[in-house]
């Protein structure tokens, strides 16, 4: 697949090591035509391009639900391209968060991603609550640096009948730990509380089964590993036990109304079937089209070959970090690949001033990675575009580095 995407390259024309697929994803070489053909059909029929046309806009988000089904593991009708990550977790949550008598707190994992945890701090105070008292985070224990399973059973068991929701990532976007989702459900489930999943970090880099999971819902941005582009559409997944369930309070918008009826303009609003009675507003045309050039890349390839070529990529990395000098990197990741995608993050020995030299001494030799305050490298192998050769190179790169920066 590596030869689908448009690979960054240095002054001299050579490709980079480009290990930041967790952040931003590369561009599907399909995007530009696909992009240059909606502004295409803009500019030869304006309005009419709502209708007619290759691709009718006004038919978009459907074009994108049966890959994003087979990535979140959902049927068609539980998910739908729309918005963006933190509005759609604000849009689900005013669903989903119905905070009641004692029952009005939510549980996070500490240290979650600063815009989750002020979706969730902003949807308690929305409700004339205090987020010092409704929201709960889950830190690890003291000495450790991941949160274990049984652990978050307990908070859940702990808050009992006080939990209304937990909020929980697929894929902890700082360590890149990954959750047994399937497990936390169940648990939730038995406390009472509703249950969602930010999925950012976590789709299309691992094997998901949001429906089976019994996810009442969850949320994802595209530009990650969805390789959608910088500010692409979003998604979410609505569990289809809620399909029907007009009488749910929800955000309503216009393209939320069943689309049958949708262009009569009544005043009464009436939900469309499944996830995308959710849509708030009609999809973003030019910050969706890249999204169907990737889907059509993972329909391709296939997520479980994905996740076994990944698999092998992490561990090589893995293999090159243990090969250097004792003592000089300490890897937080999980080392079980069932417990991590395809992201490694690395503290350096000196703390966070010799590892913010060590991450610009790796940009320096041509490796594209990440730095996240205050003090976490994370690398990411992607294995729709990265190779093992990337792997080794990148090794060698941060031997050289940790050697020549004191």
């Amino acid at each position: 697949m590596r030869e689908r995407f448009e690979l960054p390259r240095d002054a001299s024309g050579e490709p980079l090591v480009y290990f930041c697929g967790h952040s931003l994803g590369l561009m599907p070489i399909a995007a530009r035509r696909i992009v240059n053909e909606e502004l295409d059909s803009w500019a030869a029929r304006g309005i009419d391009g709502q209708f007619v046309g290759q691709r009718p806009w006004v038919d978009y988000a459907s074009l994108m639900q049966a890959g994003l089904a087979a990535l979140a593991g959902a049927e068609t009708g539980e998910v739908v391209a729309m918005n963006a990550l933190t509005v759609n977790l604000h849009v689900l949550m005013a669903s989903f968060y119905r905070p009641q008598g004692a029952r009005r707190r939510i549980l996070i994992e500490a240290g979650a991603f600063p815009s989750d945890r002020h979706a969730v701090a902003g949807q308690i105070a929305w409700h004339g609550l205090d987020p010092r008292e409704c929201l709960v985070e889950l830190a690890p224990r003291a000495g450790e640096e991941l949160l274990r399973e049984d652990d978050i059973d307990d908070a859940i068991g702990r808050a009992g009948d006080t939990l209304a929701l937990v909020l929980w990532p697929g894929v902890q976007y700082l360590t890149g730990q990954a959750f047994d989702c399937a497990r936390i459900a169940r648990a939730a489930r038995r406390a009472g509380a509703a249950v969602g999943f930010d999925m950012a970090h976590a789709i299309g880099n691992l094997p998901l089964a949001l429906h089976d999971w019994d996810a009442d819902f969850a949320a994802w941005c595209s530009y990650k590993y969805l390789n959608a582009g910088p500010g692409a559409v979003g998604g979410a997944f609505v569990h289809a036990r809620y399909a029907q369930r007009s009488d749910l309070p929800r955000l309503a918008g216009w393209w939320g109304h069943d689309p049958a009826t949708r262009f009569l303009m009544a005043p009464r609003f009436d939900a469309a079937a499944g996830a995308a009675g959710w849509q708030v507003s009609n999809p973003p045309i030019f910050s969706s089209a890249p999204l169907l050039a990737s889907l059509e890349i993972f329909m391709t390839a296939g997520i479980a070959r994905l996740r076994e070529q990944s698999i092998g990529l992490t561990r090589a990395l893995e293999a090159e970090i243990d090969a250097l000098p004792a003592g000089e990197v300490h890897l937080i990741t999980p080392r079980d690949a069932r417990a991590r995608g395809a992201q490694l993050s690395l503290r350096v020995r000196g703390g966070d001033r010799r590892g913010r030299r060590v991450f610009d001494a790796l940009a320096a030799r041509g490796i594209v990675c990440d730095w996240r305050e205050p003090d976490v490298l994370r690398i990411a192998p992607v294995p729709l575009y990265n190779t093992p050769d990337e792997v080794r190179r990148a090794g060698a790169a941060l031997r050289s580095a940790l050697a020549t920066v004191g």
